[in-house]
């Protein structure tokens, strides 16, 4: 009792700095005007004695039986005064999952219960954060869910509630832990039946964005542990996601959506997101919400994408139609790759002037890519027989592709390997010196080759 006493002498000096910083709510009547309650005194020293006893068990690592003295003052305290201070709550966590651990079968369930019941009490008596003044509901829910699921699994409807309202609230101010146990519990109420498969698409969705956005926000902060602790969530979400990601069954949930809003673009844009991140380019869904969108809100960017899915359709002309759209666009390398893409669609259609003029632009926007002297080449390659009438002119497309496929190695080193290949193989197609002489040609003449090519070039013979 002296023990007790000292302590209680002792705490009185104590308590009111562990209680320092926690805000005042605005008491009512009945606390007889003070955050104490109506007998303050006995408040006080219990608090103190409550608050002596924890730190004794927390610093032996929860280990030590100082918690049997923590419990009957922390209880009074939780009871008569529960305005004095947060920690009440803060540590009556502690102390009841340490008497649920303990407890016989019977009595789990109203300690649990309790448990709840600390949590609720804390949202009511500090609804706001005593540091930023904000509210923590949210923030207080998230705790309350995680304790409900390692404590009693069998709870996870409950549990579930609690994290979602949770994680509505924070959004991308969830706590890593949160945002785990929260995908954890709606893939598991997908399990049981108890949430359409939807609801876990969606959980994706949006759990993935909020941690991308903590890691982004810790990543400027360089806070490294905060970001490695958001990445292992995220690995986390993505390998319990995996069972509910098949392409087919993506489809299939939001083909209903889509075809009851196809033109709200907040939908659109998570369809494409979700199928985007599990790589689902190939289903129609992906194809018609990307063309939907663009209709909805068109952007060079995305006309880019969309002619190159109706590439892939061999929609020629509607993706020549999209592509030329997408011409605008400030980042110079994609706008090479649509050019590349335009030329040789123009190609495919067997309109080489237009094919040409196109690679021409890839040139124009940097005159260090090979690839668009190279696809030049080709042409005139492939216009030689179509572009003469006899032993000569059907062959002097040649010089002027090979002109193009010097240029190609020339402009681009890398690719003279396979440059060298194509002049070996057009050089054997050059007239023989006999034929150049019969039309009154010498090697090293200057000679323009004709037809649609229009272009000046060196004779050369094959032999």
């Amino acid at each position: 009792m002296k023990a007790k006493l000292l302590i209680f002498l002792l705490g009185l000096g104590l308590s009111f700095s562990v209680m320092a910083g926690t805000p005042v709510k605005k008491v009512t009547p009945q606390d007889n005007g003070s955050k104490y309650g109506k007998d303050s005194v006995n408040c006080i020293m219990n608090l103190s004695l409550y608050t002596e006893y924890f730190r004794q068990w927390r610093q032996s690592h929860y280990k030590n039986d100082a918690v049997k003295y923590t419990i009957g003052p922390w209880y009074w305290v939780y009871k008569n005064c529960p305005r004095s201070s947060e920690n009440i709550y803060v540590d009556g966590v502690k102390i009841i999952k340490y008497k649920i651990k303990n407890a016989p079968a019977n009595k789990k369930k109203a300690l649990i219960d309790t448990l709840m019941m600390v949590f609720e009490n804390r949202i009511k008596y500090f609804p706001d954060n005593y540091r930023t003044r904000l509210p923590q509901e949210g923030y207080i829910k998230g705790r309350e869910g995680i304790a409900l699921y390692q404590i009693s699994p069998e709870s996870y409807e409950k549990a579930y509630t609690l994290l979602k309202q949770s994680v509505e609230a924070q959004k991308d101010k969830s706590s890593a832990a949160v945002l785990a146990y929260y995908f954890r519990d709606v893939a598991k109420m997908v399990q049981m039946g108890k949430l359409d498969s939807v609801a876990v698409v969606d959980a994706y969705d949006n759990v993935s964005n909020y941690l991308d956005a903590s890691i982004k926000r810790y990543d400027a902060q360089n806070n490294s542990r905060k970001v490695t602790e958001y990445k292992n969530v995220k690995g986390y979400v993505e390998m319990t996601f995996e069972p509910f990601a098949k392409c087919s069954d993506l489809a299939s949930i939001y083909q209903k959506k889509y075809n009851a809003a196809p033109t709200d673009t907040v939908l659109l844009k998570k369809i494409i997101g979700v199928l985007e991140i599990k790589k689902c380019y190939t289903e129609p869904l992906y194809f018609d919400a990307n063309v939907s969108l663009y209709k909805a809100s068109p952007s060079p960017q995305l006309a880019f994408l969309v002619g190159k899915m109706m590439l892939q359709r061999k929609k020629y002309n509607d993706a020549l139609g999209y592509m030329w759209k997408c011409t605008t666009m400030k980042d110079t390398s994609n706008l090479e790759e649509a050019y590349l893409l335009m030329a040789q669609t123009y190609r495919t259609l067997n309109n080489y002037v237009k094919a040409r003029e196109v690679a021409r632009k890839v040139i124009r926007l940097n005159p260090h890519n090979g690839i668009a002297y190279d696809f030049i080449g080709d042409l005139y390659a492939e216009s030689a027989q179509k572009c003469g009438n006899n032993a000569l002119t059907t062959k002097v497309s040649y010089w002027a592709a090979v002109d193009k496929y010097v240029k190609a190695k020339r402009v681009d080193p890398e690719m003279a390997d396979a440059m060298n290949k194509k002049i070996a193989i057009y050089k054997a197609h050059f007239p023989t010196r006999e034929t150049m002489f019969f039309y009154n040609i010498k090697p090293g003449d200057r000679y323009r080759v004709g037809c649609w090519i229009n272009e000046t070039t060196i004779a050369r013979a094959s032999n």
